[in-house]
Protein backbone atom coordinates (compact mmCIF):
# COMPACT_ATOMS: atom_id res chain seq x y z
CA UNK A 1 0.00 0.00 0.00
CA UNK A 2 1.38 3.44 -1.34
CA UNK A 3 0.47 6.86 0.92
CA UNK A 4 1.04 9.90 -0.20
CA UNK A 5 0.49 12.74 2.10
CA UNK A 6 1.05 16.17 1.15
CA UNK A 7 0.59 19.81 3.05
CA UNK A 8 2.48 23.34 3.04
CA UNK A 9 4.89 23.93 5.41
CA UNK A 10 3.97 23.71 8.99
CA UNK A 11 0.30 22.06 7.86
CA UNK A 12 0.84 18.99 10.49
CA UNK A 13 1.93 16.87 7.32
CA UNK A 14 4.63 15.22 9.05
CA UNK A 15 2.83 14.43 12.11
CA UNK A 16 -0.07 13.23 10.36
CA UNK A 17 1.96 10.57 8.21
CA UNK A 18 3.41 9.57 11.99
CA UNK A 19 0.49 8.60 13.00
CA UNK A 20 -0.61 6.40 10.11
CA UNK A 21 2.65 4.28 11.46
CA UNK A 22 1.39 4.12 14.55
CA UNK A 23 1.12 0.30 16.27
CA UNK A 24 3.24 -0.46 13.24
CA UNK A 25 5.33 -3.59 14.05
CA UNK A 26 8.42 -2.47 12.23
CA UNK A 27 8.88 0.93 10.85
CA UNK A 28 11.67 2.43 9.12
CA UNK A 29 12.02 6.18 8.73
CA UNK A 30 13.51 7.01 5.45
CA UNK A 31 15.03 11.19 6.23
CA UNK A 32 15.99 13.10 3.03
CA UNK A 33 16.76 16.59 4.86
CA UNK A 34 20.79 17.38 5.22
CA UNK A 35 21.24 19.23 8.50
CA UNK A 36 23.91 22.29 6.87
CA UNK A 37 22.80 24.59 9.33
CA UNK A 38 22.21 25.28 13.38
CA UNK A 39 18.46 25.99 12.38
CA UNK A 40 18.24 22.70 10.21
CA UNK A 41 19.83 20.61 12.77
CA UNK A 42 17.79 21.77 15.62
CA UNK A 43 14.47 20.74 13.33
CA UNK A 44 16.55 17.04 13.12
CA UNK A 45 16.62 16.51 16.74
CA UNK A 46 12.95 18.09 17.44
CA UNK A 47 11.50 15.43 14.49
CA UNK A 48 13.78 12.62 16.21
CA UNK A 49 12.56 13.03 19.44
CA UNK A 50 8.87 13.25 18.39
CA UNK A 51 9.11 9.60 16.70
CA UNK A 52 9.21 6.52 18.00
CA UNK A 53 13.09 5.10 19.79
CA UNK A 54 12.11 1.59 17.89
CA UNK A 55 11.84 3.07 14.45
CA UNK A 56 14.76 2.94 12.14
CA UNK A 57 15.95 5.82 11.02
CA UNK A 58 17.87 6.16 7.54
CA UNK A 59 19.50 9.62 6.42
CA UNK A 60 19.21 9.36 2.80
CA UNK A 61 19.50 12.59 0.91
CA UNK A 62 19.01 10.73 -2.55
CA UNK A 63 19.05 7.46 -3.13
CA UNK A 64 15.29 6.86 -1.66
CA UNK A 65 14.36 4.20 -4.11
CA UNK A 66 17.48 1.99 -2.88
CA UNK A 67 17.14 3.01 0.77
CA UNK A 68 13.74 1.40 0.69
CA UNK A 69 14.82 -1.35 -1.29
CA UNK A 70 17.11 -2.10 1.45
CA UNK A 71 14.70 -2.15 4.28
CA UNK A 72 11.24 -3.15 2.68
CA UNK A 73 11.66 -7.04 3.19
CA UNK A 74 12.18 -6.62 6.91
CA UNK A 75 9.86 -3.55 7.66
CA UNK A 76 6.47 -3.15 7.39
CA UNK A 77 6.30 0.31 7.15
CA UNK A 78 8.34 2.46 5.60
CA UNK A 79 8.21 6.21 6.16
CA UNK A 80 9.49 9.05 3.92
CA UNK A 81 10.12 12.22 4.75
CA UNK A 82 10.03 14.01 2.50
CA UNK A 83 9.90 14.34 -1.49
CA UNK A 84 10.40 17.76 -1.78
CA UNK A 85 13.66 18.07 -0.46
CA UNK A 86 14.87 14.58 -2.06
CA UNK A 87 14.06 16.76 -4.61
CA UNK A 88 16.07 19.80 -3.63
CA UNK A 89 18.96 17.30 -3.18
CA UNK A 90 18.69 15.35 -6.51
CA UNK A 91 18.28 19.65 -8.29
CA UNK A 92 21.67 20.49 -6.16
CA UNK A 93 23.77 17.28 -7.24
CA UNK A 94 22.49 17.59 -11.10
CA UNK A 95 22.38 21.28 -11.33
CA UNK A 96 24.01 21.08 -14.75
CA UNK A 97 20.78 18.75 -15.87
CA UNK A 98 18.10 20.00 -17.72
CA UNK A 99 14.75 20.56 -16.15
CA UNK A 100 13.85 17.30 -18.71
CA UNK A 101 16.47 15.30 -17.57
CA UNK A 102 16.25 16.23 -14.09
CA UNK A 103 12.05 15.06 -14.57
CA UNK A 104 12.65 11.78 -16.02
CA UNK A 105 15.70 10.74 -13.85
CA UNK A 106 12.76 11.78 -10.67
CA UNK A 107 10.13 9.90 -12.08
CA UNK A 108 12.29 6.94 -12.65
CA UNK A 109 13.18 7.05 -8.76
CA UNK A 110 9.78 7.34 -7.76
CA UNK A 111 8.75 4.56 -9.74
CA UNK A 112 11.77 1.94 -8.34
CA UNK A 113 10.32 3.37 -4.87
CA UNK A 114 6.57 2.88 -5.57
CA UNK A 115 7.85 -0.91 -6.96
CA UNK A 116 10.43 -1.36 -3.78
CA UNK A 117 7.30 -0.73 -1.71
CA UNK A 118 4.93 -2.78 -2.89
CA UNK A 119 6.51 -5.44 -0.66
CA UNK A 120 5.41 -3.40 2.48
CA UNK A 121 3.15 0.00 3.67
CA UNK A 122 4.98 3.00 2.90
CA UNK A 123 3.75 6.57 3.80
CA UNK A 124 5.71 9.59 1.43
CA UNK A 125 5.47 13.27 2.46
CA UNK A 126 5.83 15.80 0.46
CA UNK A 127 5.29 19.49 0.07
CA UNK A 128 2.05 21.00 -2.15
CA UNK A 129 4.30 23.99 -4.01
CA UNK A 130 1.14 24.93 -6.16
CA UNK A 131 -1.39 26.76 -3.99
CA UNK A 132 1.63 29.90 -3.15
CA UNK A 133 2.95 32.91 -5.45
CA UNK A 134 4.62 32.46 -8.20
CA UNK A 135 8.38 32.14 -7.35
CA UNK A 136 10.54 35.35 -8.49
CA UNK A 137 13.85 33.45 -10.03
CA UNK A 138 13.66 31.09 -13.09
CA UNK A 139 15.24 28.86 -11.15
CA UNK A 140 12.53 28.83 -8.08
CA UNK A 141 9.75 28.31 -11.00
CA UNK A 142 11.62 25.07 -12.56
CA UNK A 143 12.22 23.98 -9.00
CA UNK A 144 8.00 24.06 -8.78
CA UNK A 145 7.42 23.14 -11.70
CA UNK A 146 9.27 19.78 -11.12
CA UNK A 147 7.93 19.88 -7.41
CA UNK A 148 4.23 19.39 -8.87
CA UNK A 149 4.94 16.85 -11.81
CA UNK A 150 6.86 14.97 -9.05
CA UNK A 151 3.52 15.38 -6.78
CA UNK A 152 1.43 14.67 -9.92
CA UNK A 153 3.48 11.11 -10.59
CA UNK A 154 3.23 9.76 -6.63
CA UNK A 155 -0.47 10.91 -6.60
CA UNK A 156 -1.33 8.97 -9.88
CA UNK A 157 0.80 5.61 -8.21
CA UNK A 158 -0.47 6.01 -4.42
CA UNK A 159 -3.74 4.08 -3.19
CA UNK A 160 -3.98 6.65 -0.63
CA UNK A 161 -3.87 10.36 -1.29
CA UNK A 162 -4.48 13.20 1.86
CA UNK A 163 -3.80 16.81 1.67
CA UNK A 164 -3.15 17.99 5.61
CA UNK A 165 -4.55 21.77 5.62
CA UNK A 166 -4.11 23.29 9.26
CA UNK A 167 -3.43 19.63 10.81
CA UNK A 168 -6.67 18.77 9.40
CA UNK A 169 -6.12 15.60 6.87
CA UNK A 170 -8.44 15.36 3.92
CA UNK A 171 -8.60 11.95 2.18
CA UNK A 172 -8.44 12.87 -1.64
CA UNK A 173 -8.01 9.39 -2.95
CA UNK A 174 -8.58 5.76 -1.21
CA UNK A 175 -8.11 2.66 -3.09
CA UNK A 176 -11.08 1.77 -4.76
CA UNK A 177 -12.72 5.14 -5.16
CA UNK A 178 -12.83 7.27 -8.36
CA UNK A 179 -10.46 9.84 -7.98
Amino acid sequence: MFTLVLGGARSGKSRFAESLCAGAHKVAYIATLRPEDDEMRERVARHRSDRSSEWLTIEEPLDIAGAAERCAAEYSFILLDCLTLWLSNLCDARRQDSAETLRAAAAQELARLVNCTARSQCVVVTNEVGCGVVPASPLGRVFRDLQGWVNQDAARAADWVYHVVAGIPVALKRPGAAS
